[in-house]
């Protein structure tokens, strides 16, 4: 069997591992939502709750028991430069979009990925509030409640969310084309709004960490689209820098147009 159907099957076996814990998790955090968690800030810009850390024990006491020999990578444990040395690592975010999910929005989700060189091999989101639940694996395709899903063929008017700054940076021929879309603190579900059809493109401002994209990079990538760097290509995963600069996401001409656009601010 060649090694990229080895690799497939055996994420086959994490994906319901994966599928199962983020539900729980998404059920854990589903207590606090609406209910004023004790909150706490970090480096005094980002707010923590005990819904974060609530869902993030959970999710690590329950995967590493299931596969003790992969590492662990997530936005509420901190790191440790062991995992460096496991084949596979969790990279997880408990609740990816916690401001929003403070204020009462909705659109938050669980994110779980099982990363192996760099890439994806199994994303879950899992998304209690939106009633949704997303998931892929290579060359399987991408899921919305196990349906199939997509990207948004190109039409006269592109629906983009994302950074005002760089937006505006759009060449003047695309502007016109362009409707934009409200903001979306959770970067995960943005990415999962492309490859659902219902938004059509993203920038993501410089600092991305892994555990806000791995999962639904590889959602969005199964359904078509792609998550790229300035360079025009995919981030990799789970080594030792885990955070990212600008990077564009969508498909087809815009997300050609939107690389152009992050590659001109190294220029």
């Amino acid at each position: 069997m060649p090694e990229h159907d080895l690799t497939t099957a055996s994420a086959d076996l994490d994906l319901p591992l994966l599928r199962d814990a983020a539900r729980e998790a998404g059920l854990i955090a589903m207590r606090y939502f609406g209910n004023n968690p004790q909150v706490w800030m970090k480096g005094g810009t980002s707010p923590v709750s005990e819904a974060d850390h609530a869902a993030d024990a959970y999710l690590r006491q329950t995967l590493l028991a299931a596969r003790p020999d992969y590492g662990w990578l997530s936005e509420e444990t901190a790191d440790d430069s062991a995992r460096l040395s496991a084949r596979r690592t969790f990279v997880v975010d408990p609740i990816d979009g916690t401001r929003g999910f403070l204020e009462g929005q909705r659109t938050w989700c669980v994110s779980v990925a099982v990363v192996e060189s760099g890439r994806s091999l199994a994303g879950v989101l899992e998304c209690p509030a939106m009633e949704e639940a997303y998931w892929a694996l290579p060359g399987q395709g991408a899921f919305r409640n196990d349906k199939r899903i997509a990207v948004r063929k190109p039409g006269d008017k592109a629906e983009i969310s994302g950074l005002k700054q760089l937006i505006d940076m759009v060449p003047a021929d695309w502007q016109k084309r362009l409707q934009r879309a409200p903001y979306i603190p959770s970067l995960a579900y943005r990415l999962a709004m492309i490859a659902n059809g219902t938004l059509d493109a993203t920038f993501v401002k410089p600092n991305a960490h892994d555990w806000d994209i791995a999962a639904a990079d590889l959602i969005l990538r199964e359904a078509g689209g792609h998550l790229l760097d300035p360079n025009g290509r995919a981030p990799l995963y789970a080594g030792e820098v885990i955070r990212h600069g600008a990077l564009a996401a969508g498909s087809g001409d815009l997300l050609a147009v939107l690389v152009d656009v992050i590659a001109g601010l190294d220029a």
